[in-house]
């Protein structure tokens, strides 16, 4: 077997790139060339990070596997903070032999890595979108109407599950439900669930942001950023703005207070 020492160093990147921790050490053995080991010592990190995803992957397997045999969805939402827009809640059944790897709670992902899951996620499994409009949070409140956009979810999944993982919240459906407290980050059905919720709203807030640019709604996605309050304070409330949430809501009462003593 050929050994590192008989290839180039410009070489050995491309020659290492599948390798194992085994066959690296072994395909290494009589290296003494230090651009050489470099190379060895960057796929030896890229190996550790690969393996440490995989364990990361199987231990958020954990819920998943409590329920085998049944129709598991995960539900995540996105969209409770911001001063704009709707809330989002998505419901997604895994395929199986799911392999995700670096699937996680969505804030924890680059916005590339988000896309890239995201392209993978919604061509191979079960899943749905619910909203819920700025109107429904100003009169039901955002927690009501989180609730509202996840049955909305579950209401439009091809697939009728039997359990229902979500993040930290209690839908009262009448299927089997654990709410787990930052399930994004604990079950990989609720993971894909934000990933797919968090890119289809980002997606949403840029498409107004084109109709409406005062706001920086393309880059904050609704949240009270620098730039988003200096919009307020430039060019007023719009119809994405959700009244009940401070500063909306003193803005409002100011104007009306400014007619009143006029």
């Amino acid at each position: 077997m050929m050994k590192s020492n008989d290839y180039t160093i410009a070489l050995l990147k491309e020659k290492v790139r599948e390798m194992n921790q085994t066959e690296l050490i072994d395909f290494f053995e009589e290296e003494s060339r230090s651009g050489a080991l470099k190379v060895k010592q960057a796929r030896a990190k890229q190996i550790a990070q690969e393996t440490q995803a995989i364990d990361e992957y199987e231990q958020m397997l954990e819920y998943e596997r409590r329920y085998n045999g049944k129709v598991v969805c995960g539900i995540d939402e996105v969209g409770r903070g911001p001063l704009a827009g709707p809330v989002i809640a998505c419901a997604v059944i895994l395929n199986d032999g799911h392999h995700y790897i670096g699937l996680n709670d969505s804030k924890q992902l680059s916005k590339h890595k988000r896309a890239s899951l995201y392209d993978a996620l919604t061509q191979s499994v079960a899943y749905a979108i619910g909203e819920a409009s700025v109107e429904e949070i100003d009169k039901f409140n955002i927690y009501e109407a989180t609730k509202i956009a996840m049955h909305r979810a579950i209401d439009k999944l091809p697939v009728k599950p039997d359990v229902l993982l979500i993040d930290a919240m209690k839908l009262n459906t009448g299927l089997i439900e654990e709410s787990i407290i930052k399930g994004d980050a604990k079950s990989i059905s609720i993971a894909a669930a934000s990933v797919i919720a968090k890119v289809y709203r980002d997606h949403l807030m840029e498409e107004i942001h084109k109709d409406i640019p005062y706001y920086d709604f393309n880059h904050n996605a609704g949240y009270g950023t620098k730039r988003h309050l200096e919009g307020l304070m430039q060019y007023g409330i719009t119809e994405h703005h959700r009244k009940s949430f401070e500063p909306i809501k003193s803005m409002i009462k100011t104007e009306e207070n400014a007619k009143t003593i006029t």
